[in-house]
């Protein structure tokens, strides 16, 4: 049975929304630096009320204590995960959820159906194409009814690339008066640590696709997560050949998170009624630079990425790859590690008339955990600034559902930046 407040109140009010945002999977380590984010910026109970979710009400009071409350003023909610009961109730306590327990595949299809069911605006930090697919095809007309906007993809998967290329667009109708008809998004630089919850979550998708031949066929498909009448265009599927890039004229790799964020981009473009055009194609790389030691880390990381996929879907390596050699979900960096991490984007663009723009966008703190924990909070807050309002819900993407406010929170309150070069 679901859980209350520290004061012990166990009556849930169903129409009005006790909570603005609630962070279920609290205490997780992701969701624990969401919580701390929360409380860092917005305080409790003032203009944001908010509250932290999880099954554990003893972890949930070491965590609360963690963070920095030391005298227990955040709110808690204890909820089953797996209980139909329990996770519409939690749905009904609260204008927005932001979840963080993954692999979604696994631990996240119930939560969905109960904020689509209940007009409660949703966010997360799945890269989980095919589980993705599966939630907007089951639960989509649920949400459009209620008004409740389900928005996966809210961590450095897939923030950066959807946020980048808005404002390369933003830029190029202010520059040269037409959007861009192809960019390239290259990983420049960066300090951290693959996520736990992201390693789990791949070795889960290449398991399902070996096992389910319809999500193979998917994630194939470089528009695999538009909407059903626009599953069509110029772009290809993601390639394991390290190559000059023809935009910048550098050696670039495979990078790791394409296959999502590629997706994510498209079906923003689509949901807002193609502002990039019809045309658009959209790829991504990492970028490794000129000459022979271009071409030989280009080839190095090519090398390594094919080895992962590779081990990732013989079951004996995947096994091992779990166990000794990925890092576990629940654990983390120390907060000096996620202070001192950072990563640098470059994108660069070119219209229909041959126009060529670069733009960069920077991050503070390592991108899978400090980062991405803050792009997740400041998503959960910007959506709970939007209405519930039957007829306008759905399954959305970053910048269709909030690019009007999410932009000027994550300059703000995630230590994200970005700039058009000026050599444009």
């Amino acid at each position: 049975m679901i859980g209350a407040t520290p004061q012990g109140d166990k009556r849930m009010a169903r129409k009005k929304r006790t909570y603005d945002v609630v962070v279920w999977g609290a205490t997780g380590f992701t969701g624990r630096l969401v919580a701390e984010h929360l409380f860092q910026t917005y305080g409790v109970g003032k203009k944001l009320k908010w509250a932290m979710a999880g099954r554990n009400e003893q972890k949930l009071r070491a965590a609360r204590a963690s963070i920095g409350d030391e005298t227990g003023n955040i709110p808690f909610i204890i909820a089953d995960g797996n209980s139909v009961d329990d996770m519409k109730h939690l749905a009904e306590l609260t204008k927005v959820v932001a979840t963080t327990v993954g692999p979604y595949v696994l631990y996240g299809g119930e939560l969905v159906a109960a904020c689509a069911r209940a007009g409660t605006h949703y966010c997360d930090l799945a890269g989980e194409v095919p589980w993705m697919r599966r939630m907007i095809d089951a639960h989509s007309v649920t949400a459009e009814r209620s008004g409740a906007r389900i928005v996966h993809c809210c961590g450095f998967d897939s923030i950066p690339s959807d946020l980048g290329v808005w404002m390369m667009q933003q830029a190029s109708e202010e520059t040269f008066g037409q959007s861009l008809q192809k960019i390239h998004f290259y990983l420049a630089g960066t300090s951290g640590r693959l996520s736990g919850g992201t390693a789990a979550s791949m070795m889960e998708i290449v398991s399902e696709a070996q096992k389910n031949l319809r999500t193979a066929k998917l994630l194939a498909d470089p528009y695999a997560l538009n909407p059903k009448d626009a599953r069509s265009g110029d772009d290809q599927n993601e390639q394991f050949i390290p190559h000059r890039d023809e935009m910048l004229g550098q050696w670039v790799a495979p990078f790791v998170m394409a296959s999502v964020n590629t997706r994510v981009v498209r079906r923003t473009n689509a949901l807002l009624d193609y502002p990039y055009g019809k045309d658009f194609r959209y790829q991504e790389w990492t970028l490794c630079g000129d000459g022979a030691a271009g071409m030989a880390k280009s080839v190095a990381i090519t090398a390594a990425t094919g080895a992962f996929v590779a081990g990732a879907a013989i079951p004996p390596s995947r096994f091992v790859m779990r166990k000794l050699l990925l890092p576990k979900p629940g654990s983390g960096p120390d907060a000096e590690q996620r202070a001192n991490g950072y990563f640098t984007i470059r994108f660069a663009g070119m219209t229909r008339d041959g126009d060529m723009l670069t733009g960069t966008l920077k991050g503070e703190r390592d991108p899978g955990y400090g980062c991405t924990s803050r792009m997740l909070g400041e998503a959960a807050v910007c959506l709970s600034k939007t209405k519930s309002t039957a007829g306008k819900g759905g399954f959305s993407t970053p910048m269709a559902a909030m690019s009007d406010t999410l932009p000027n929170r994550l300059m703000k309150h995630a230590g994200l930046q970005f700039s058009v070069d000026e050599s444009a």
